[in-house]
């Protein structure tokens, strides 16, 4: 939670100035995302400023940045052309509710099962798309569009070499914008995007009856919303703790997002999450601190209800060179360099990730990456080895070493053990083994019913208690030895 008396006043400088280029950058950003819903400007810019003000207060990580975003308005863009707005409104309150059931059941902790190379790639893919939908503005561009943004990226990539006072951003859009205005330069400018003038955002109730009929629509949507908002919102926060060295409270940045969104829906917004474009410059600008994600969402609501008129002379060409850049950045260029380096699967993991990202939806491409990474885990790990060796009273003793699960039963049934020239008296030794879901179990079951209908004796050794509990349940052909077990058997199965 944001409180003065925790704040540290040091960087009070960098967090206001890199707040209002983010203020600035918002802009384009939130009027060209309610357009493809096909809502007023209004609708994208209610959500940056009530979406960005909550979790910049009480978000798991300081200084991070949220908003309308590309990959929630394509979700929602059949809702909207089917219902409507009103539809989307209450899509959007249902969508903060799942969230922040989410975040109080403590579920955000699972995004550390994303492997880092879908992460990896996650980062790449985004960087593609954020430069993609920069060209969008370059449709009728004449020559002054192509020197604005050129212009931008230098100023972007040389100044901080210099000087750091002042951010990059902020130079390029206030000198590049006295330049454009007084020399009369023919190009785009915020407001050829639409009016962005309006009043503070009221609080109603979507008019749509909300019924079960009404829930039916809007429950897959709000679903899909939800989680595909925290998939983003934590995958950039995973981002930012590694650009920043400080771990954020993913539980928090869940229930963050949900106060937000259902707060957005009440207050005539759409469901956002968080930018990751966005945040990078937050972040490289000097906002290291809420104050700067604050300050970002007051001076953009400050810009619609008093300053609409001087931010639509801002040229969009320096908005767009400052995205170029911020895509430049966002990228992990030193992935692509590790390609050859890496594991073939974890090469795989990355450019598959980066490609679903980029064509199709992020959610699938991240959760593509965790499933491959889980079955090549699974393949890498499906491998039991053995040593035999015989006691004095001519019984033969299975040691195994590895773990014992569905991708290793199969090995383990047909392959580790000589059932037919074993002698009458058999152990499997498994104090290196373990045991790790009901296929193992179900595995030794049917090795010991082998032996069994062989007429030979199997004794299993070093079982653990709740093992043999669940040996027993799960057939009656096992027969153990007692002793003391150096493992545990893993139970949720």
């Amino acid at each position: 939670m944001f409180t003065l008396k925790n704040y540290d006043t040091s960087n009070t400088k960098n967090d206001v100035l890199s707040g209002t280029v983010v203020a600035v950058a918002l802009v384009p950003e939130a009027i060209a995302f309610a357009l493809v819903a096909g809502f007023s400007p209004l609708v994208g810019l209610y959500t940056a400023f009530i979406l960005g003000l909550i979790t910049a207060l009480i978000g798991g990580k300081a200084g991070m940045i949220s908003g309308a975003t590309g990959a929630m308005v394509v979700v929602m863009v059949s809702l909207a052309q089917s219902h409507g707005l009103e539809y989307v409104l209450w899509a959007t309150i249902l969508t903060g509710l799942i969230q922040v059931a989410i975040g109080m059941a403590k579920l955000g902790k699972f995004i550390r099962f994303v492997p880092q190379p879908a992460i990896f790639g996650f980062v790449n893919g985004l960087a593609v798309v954020i430069a993609m939908s920069q060209f969008q503005f370059f449709k009728d561009a004449g020559i002054m569009m192509y020197v604005l943004v050129i212009t931008t990226m230098l100023i972007m990539f040389y100044l901080p070499k210099y000087t750091k006072v002042v951010p990059a951003g902020l130079v390029a859009i206030v000198v590049l914008t006295l330049i454009a205005y007084f020399a009369g330069f023919d190009t785009k400018t915020v407001s050829d995007l639409g009016n962005i003038s309006g009043g503070l955002p009221t609080f109603a109730l979507p008019d749509a009856p909300f019924s079960f009929d009404t829930l039916m629509i809007i429950l897959p949507y709000s679903v899909i919303l939800a989680l595909v908002g925290l998939i983003e919102s934590l995958l950039t926060l995973s981002v930012l703790d590694e650009m920043g060295g400080k771990r954020g409270s993913a539980n928090k940045e869940c229930i963050a997002q949900g106060v937000g969104n259902t707060t957005c829906g009440f207050f005539g917004g759409m469901a956002g999450c968080a930018m990751i474009g966005q945040s990078i410059i937050n972040f490289t600008s000097g906002g290291l601190t809420r104050l700067s994600s604050a300050v970002a969402a007051i001076l953009l609501i400050t810009f619609v209800v008093s300053l609409s008129d001087i931010i639509g002379v801002i040229p969009i060409a320096v908005l767009v060179g400052i995205m170029f850049i911020v895509s430049m950045n966002t990228f992990e260029w030193a992935s692509v360099n590790r390609l050859n380096k890496m594991h073939k699967s974890d090469a795989f993991i990355l450019v598959t990730v980066t490609v679903i990202t980029i064509f199709a939806d992020l959610a699938i491409a991240v959760i593509s990456g965790v499933i491959i990474s889980a079955l090549v885990f699974a393949y890498q790990h499906a491998k039991i080895t053995k040593r035999t060796r015989m006691e004095e009273d001519g019984t033969k003793v299975y040691e195994l070493e590895g773990p014992l699960f569905f991708g290793s039963a199969v090995q383990f049934r047909n392959e580790i053990f000589d059932i037919n020239n074993d002698p009458q008296s058999v152990v499997i030794d498994f104090s290196n083994t373990r045991v790790m879901d009901s296929s193992g179990i179900e595995a030794i079951d049917k090795v010991t019913k082998k032996y069994t209908e062989s007429g030979k004796r199997l004794k299993l050794r070093h079982l653990s208690d709740d093992c043999i509990e669940a040996l027993s349940n799960a057939g009656e052909f096992c027969i153990h030895e007692i002793d003391n077990p150096t493992y545990k058997v893993v139970r949720d199965f």
